[in-house]
């Protein structure tokens, strides 16, 4: 691997930021609303996926027991 001196080195890192299409706010807004939806989507799901196999577990043993 070739060794590069710490200003060439920075200026390619400069050079490469400068291709980055960095998002809008409105981009970004939408994007954490869908994160946040999400979330909160999965964790009702494995709540009641929690809550229905707990519930069926504990009728199971009480006719056991």
């Amino acid at each position: 691997m070739a060794k590069t001196n710490p200003l060439t080195f920075l200026q390619q890192v400069r050079s490469e930021t400068a291709k980055v299409t960095w998002p809008n706010r409105r981009e970004v807004g939408v994007s954490t609303v869908m994160v946040l939806v999400l979330t909160t989507l999965t964790a009702v799901f494995f709540f009641l996926v929690d809550f229905i196999i707990r519930s069926g577990l504990g009728f199971v043993l009480g006719m056991v027991g």
